[in-house]
C-alpha cells in the first residue's frame, strides 16, 4: 500500500503572450492548459500589474473547466521576476517578496512577475503556502558581464532562467553528466528571446531580453543603436519606449500582432516583408549564440534551443547553418518550466531541501572601487 502523502500543486506560469497553468498531484500532471493572449489584448492594460484580475480570472476559469476547486489545492507555485536579484533555487513567497515584485524593484516589468503575485493571491485566499523557483532575475553573472561604459549603470540578469536551467540539467543528464560539469549555450526562443552562457552550473552571462537587448522578438525591440533610440524618444516618450522593450516591439510594432503562426504563414506564402523580418530574427539569434560561445572560450558541450517558437523547423535550420560549427545543436520544443516548478517544490514539501527566504537585497551591489 502506497502511504506517500499526496500533494496537489497549482503551477502558474504567465508569459508575454500566454497564461499556462498545470495541476500536479505529486509528480503526476492532472492537467495542463495554456491560453494565448495576442499583444493588442494585453496592451489594453497600461501596466503589467493591471493584468492581475484578468489573469486571475483566466486561471479560475481553467480550474472550473477541469472540475477542480482551488480550496482543494495544497500549494501554489508561480514563475517569478522583477524583485531584487536572487540566488537560484526554490524561494518561499512572503509579503516582502510580493511587495517588491509589485514594485518591480529589480527594474524589469516582465509578465513572469505575475506568477509570484498570483500565487501569493491564491495562497492568501485559501490559507496555503506559495513558492517560486529560479525567477527571471536569478543572478550568477561573472563580473565581466556586469560593467557598461556609463558610471553606475550595470547589466543585470533578466532572462528565462527557469526554463534554461531546467533544459540544461535535462540535457546534461541525457549526456550522462552533471549540469555542473558542462558548458552550454541555451537559447529560449518564444515571445521573448534570451540566450545565455552556462559555465559549470552557473549562468554567467546572457542578454537582458525584456530590457531591449539581443534579438528582436514577437513582442520586443531587441538591441537598437542608442542614438536612434534617443531620437525616437525625442519624438515620442519614455513610456512608449519602455513599452516597446517589453510588450509592443518586434512583430507587434512591425505587423500589429505577436501571433507567430500568422507571421510564419506569410513567410510560407512568400511574403517579402514577413520573410525579411522572420529571417532577420533568426540571424540576430545566431549572433547572440556566437557572442556566448566567446564567453565560454569556445569550449561548448552543446547549443540547446528551447521555447515555443522551436515548433518552426526553419529556426533550427537557420541556427544550424550559422552556428553548427560551434557545438552540437539539440532542440527542446516548448519548455520544461511546469515540471521544474512542481518537482523542485515537491522536494521542499517532502523536507528534502529547504526553501530559501527572500532577503530583499540584491545578490550583487556594485563595485566599491568604481562607484
Amino acid at each position: 500500500m502506497n502511504t506517500e502523502k499526496k500533494y496537489k500543486l497549482l503551477i502558474i506560469n504567465p508569459g508575454s503572450t500566454s497564461t499556462k497553468v498545470s495541476l500536479f498531484e505529486n509528480e503526476t500532471s492532472l492537467f495542463e492548459k495554456s491560453l494565448f493572449h495576442d499583444a493588442p489584448e494585453l496592451l489594453k492594460y497600461p501596466h503589467v500589474n493591471d493584468q492581475m484580475p484578468f489573469r486571475y480570472g483566466v486561471i479560475l476559469d481553467m480550474l472550473k473547466e477541469e472540475g477542480y476547486d482551488p480550496s482543494e489545492i495544497d500549494v501554489f507555485v508561480g514563475r517569478g521576476g522583477s524583485a531584487c536579484t536572487q540566488p537560484g533555487g526554490v524561494t518561499k513567497i512572503d509579503e516582502k517578496l510580493f511587495d517588491d515584485t509589485v514594485a518591480a524593484v529589480g527594474g524589469s516589468e516582465h509578465p513572469a512577475k505575475l506568477g509570484v503575485m498570483l500565487a501569493w493571491k491564491f495562497a492568501n485566499e485559501f490559507g496555503r503556502n506559495a513558492y517560486t523557483l529560479n525567477p527571471t532575475n536569478v543572478d550568477e553573472y561573472c563580473d565581466y558581464a556586469r560593467l557598461t561604459g556609463i558610471k553606475g549603470v550595470y547589466r543585470v540578469s533578466h532572462s528565462h532562467v527557469l526554463n534554461q536551467k531546467a533544459v540544461a540539467e535535462a540535457h546534461a543528464e541525457k549526456l550522462g553528466k552533471k549540469y555542473e560539469d558542462c558548458n552550454f549555450i541555451v537559447a529560449h526562443i518564444d515571445g521573448g528571446i534570451t540566450v545565455s552562457a552556462h559555465d559549470h552550473g552557473k549562468m554567467v552571462d546572457g542578454n537582458m531580453g525584456a530590457d531591449g537587448e539581443g534579438a528582436y522578438t514577437p513582442t520586443r525591440i531587441g538591441s537598437v543603436p542608442v542614438l536612434s533610440m534617443l531620437e525616437y524618444v525625442e519624438q515620442h516618450s519614455i513610456k512608449e519606449a519602455k513599452l516597446l522593450c517589453s510588450r509592443a516591439g518586434g512583430f507587434v510594432s512591425l505587423f500589429g500582432t505577436a501571433d507567430s503562426d500568422e507571421i510564419h504563414r506569410l513567410v510560407e506564402e512568400g511574403d517579402k516583408k514577413a520573410s525579411l523580418v522572420w529571417n532577420t530574427m533568426i540571424y540576430q539569434i545566431c549572433k547572440m549564440i556566437g557572442e556566448m560561445s566567446t564567453v565560454l572560450c569556445g569550449k561548448v558541450d552543446g547549443i540547446l534551443l528551447t521555447g515555443g517558437l522551436m515548433r518552426f523547423d526553419d529556426i533550427k535550420e537557420g541556427i544550424e547553418k550559422r552556428c553548427g560549427f560551434i557545438a552540437p545543436i539539440s532542440v527542446y520544443p516548448g519548455e520544461m518550466e511546469q515540471e521544474a516548478l512542481a518537482y523542485a517544490t515537491l522536494k521542499v514539501l517532502r523536507g528534502e531541501v529547504k526553501a530559501l527566504k527572500y532577503s530583499g537585497k540584491n545578490v550583487w551591489n556594485g563595485f566599491d572601487f568604481l562607484d
